[in-house]
């Protein structure tokens, strides 16, 4: 089963093709070369000009062959020598042919900027292909089973050796923080208790004295009298 490829719209590729500019049209001009050019050019297509001769490979005038005389980029058409029909009231037309149909028995190599174009595409197409590179793989060089292994000396393995790292444990130290908290507060509530003990202690005394006081000098006026 193939898979089915996405399409886009055909609307937009009509678009493409009436809003492309020169040079993209000069390429959708492109036919293909017949056999005999091929071998001597080693190109297989080349856009078409006016003075190349050429040959019809589709519709009703299959195998026709001619000069073509002029171009029509704005509607991709080509218009070859004798290639007319009659109209009714008695005139002839050229019928006009798309480049795509049709295929290039003689190039006109008038222009030197086209020489140019099949010099620079001949080279091209000689140069052989490299092929891509896979990336070399590093070769590990392996020890004989023989090979004593070598043991680091003392100096080397102290300066190595690096001091082991401390387990960090928060939920501990969130625990022992609380514990030390709640003891604090302990004994501070603890301290505040026996001061305020203390005062009360130190205040009820000092009462006691002066009763006394007033008790025995009650005695003694009663006593004189």
């Amino acid at each position: 089963m193939k898979k089915v490829r996405p399409v886009t719209k055909p609307s937009k590729q009509r678009k493409m093709l009436f809003k492309a500019p020169d040079h993209i049209r000069h390429r959708l001009f492109a036919a293909h070369l017949s056999p005999e050019l091929r071998a001597t050019h080693i190109v297989k297509s080349l856009p078409v000009r006016s003075g190349d001769t050429v040959r019809v490979m589709r519709g009703d005038r299959k195998g026709f062959e001619g000069k073509i005389t002029r171009i029509n980029l704005k509607k991709y058409r080509i218009y070859v020598e004798g290639l007319t029909r009659e109209k009714v009231d008695g005139t002839t037309v050229f019928v006009p042919v798309h480049p795509s149909k049709v295929t290039v028995t003689r190039l006109n190599l008038d222009d030197k900027w086209r020489k140019k174009i099949l010099e620079r595409r001949q080279k091209a197409q000689k140069k052989p292909k490299e092929p891509a590179k896979k990336p070399k793989l590093e070769t590990i060089q392996k020890l004989p089973e023989t090979a004593e292994l070598k043991e680091p000396s003392e100096e080397k393995v102290t300066a190595i050796k690096k001091p082991p790292k401390k387990k960090v444990t928060k939920g501990i130290k969130k625990t022992k923080v609380a514990a030390t908290r709640n003891k604090e507060t302990k004994a501070e509530e603890t301290k505040a208790e026996e001061t305020k003990a203390e005062e009360t202690k130190a205040e009820e005394k000092p009462q006691e004295k002066k009763r006394i006081k007033r008790k025995g000098t009650k005695k003694t006026e009663e006593g004189e009298g």
